[in-house]
């Protein structure tokens, strides 16, 4: 059943949950059951109105507007980070009980069938402003980022959640803090691919910028990290620059004794962008340039022993591998690879043009 039609209310602690269900409708989510959401990317608009495609397109070949944004979990996580975009359940009335566990679990068949249905009907408006051949792609989705929002892997059923998604010959790319480490460790299907996200090389440093509500989560988070060498499926580390927090010098140093042995796949070093919930916590000098993100990564690099493989400038992001070459592609999105052409500068992506900035 779909989520959609809540009652209106001005009192929003009077009912937290409902209320912030209401605030993720009015901000474009297509909510899905009790506790799931798609929403479109503004990578996928871009990719049928500009063809300009996101910087998955040019890492691993993604095609952009074929690409499901999902969330299983939308007002449920384990951190409060300071970085968030999203709407922080916390920001609306929500305690440490309601935002540990589930309280529903809907069945993961009908998650996948409805968040397909969802993204149709987000890029169904485009049938005069597209090609009609990236058109007609885009209502066969063929990939799914299961990020968008919350802690997937608080979702009981995710190991399902995967299998359902392949079974469809959907490509399933799993973000996670790492809070859940048992959940990753007991699955029979991987992800197509399992990106952790950190913004902290200590204990001290996670504590303070990524607000736990509960015990261990950085315990738990290593222990994720420490699964990465036993698992089939590539991985990443995804490290987003907060300007003066984490991108000084010992920075460098301790995120690369961090990743030492963990042996990810790819890391990519991405700038905070200061948009969204975020403005009301960090400043717009928070945010990073492409060249301070450039200059981090390629110094990370050499402590690390990876290549410098390729980088996106409108969403400042650099890519890091031990590989040579764009070995590893999932769809036929950006066929030169990492070495496809820059499309626009850093202001033309997720923070917007220039004007928008001064």
């Amino acid at each position: 059943m779909m989520m959609s039609s809540v009652k209106l209310t001005n009192d929003k602690f009077a009912d937290p949950l409902s209320w912030a269900t209401i605030k993720l409708v009015r901000q474009k989510y297509h909510m899905i059951g009790t506790h799931s959401a798609v929403k479109k990317c503004l990578w996928v608009h871009n990719a049928l109105t500009e063809q300009r495609f996101c910087y998955k397109c040019k890492f691993y070949g993604i095609e952009s507007h074929r690409c499901i944004q999902f969330s299983p979990s939308v007002l449920w996580c384990w951190n409060a980070c300071l970085h968030c975009w999203r709407i922080r359940p916390q920001d609306m009335g929500l305690s440490y009980r309601d935002l540990t566990r589930l309280p529903y679990v809907d069945d993961p068949e009908f998650l996948v069938d409805q968040a397909i249905i969802e993204h149709r009907r987000t890029v169904s408006g485009y049938r005069d402003r597209a090609p009609k051949d990236m058109w007609e792609e885009a209502m066969n989705p063929k990939h799914v980022a299961i990020s968008l929002t919350g802690e997937p892997l608080l979702y009981p059923r995710f190991g399902e959640l995967l299998k359902e998604f392949h079974k469809r010959g959907i490509t399933t790319f799993v973000v996670t803090r790492g809070v859940r480490p048992e959940v990753i460790a007991s699955l029979d299907e991987e992800p197509t691919q399992l990106y952790v996200s950190l913004e902290a090389w200590n204990k001290e440093m996670y504590e303070y910028f990524n607000r736990p509500l509960t015990t261990k989560a950085w315990e738990k988070t290593i222990e994720t990290l420490s699964l990465f060498p036993s698992l089939s499926s590539p991985t990443v580390v995804r490290i987003t620059l907060v300007k003066g927090f984490n991108n000084g010098s010992r920075d460098i140093m301790g995120f690369a004794k961090l990743l030492k042995e963990k042996e990810p796949t790819y890391i990519e070093v991405k700038a905070y962008m200061y948009v969204g919930g975020s403005t009301n916590r960090l400043t717009r000098e928070s945010m990073p340039t492409l060249r301070e993100v450039y200059g981090f990564a390629s110094s990370l690099a050499k402590e690390l022993g990876y290549k410098l493989a390729s980088y996106s400038a409108p969403s400042r992001v650099v890519l890091l591998s031990k590989f040579s070459k764009s070995v590893i592609r999932y769809g036929k999105g950006c066929p030169k690879g990492w070495e496809t052409e820059e499309i626009g500068d850093e202001f033309s992506g997720e923070y917007g043009a220039p004007e928008d900035v001064i």
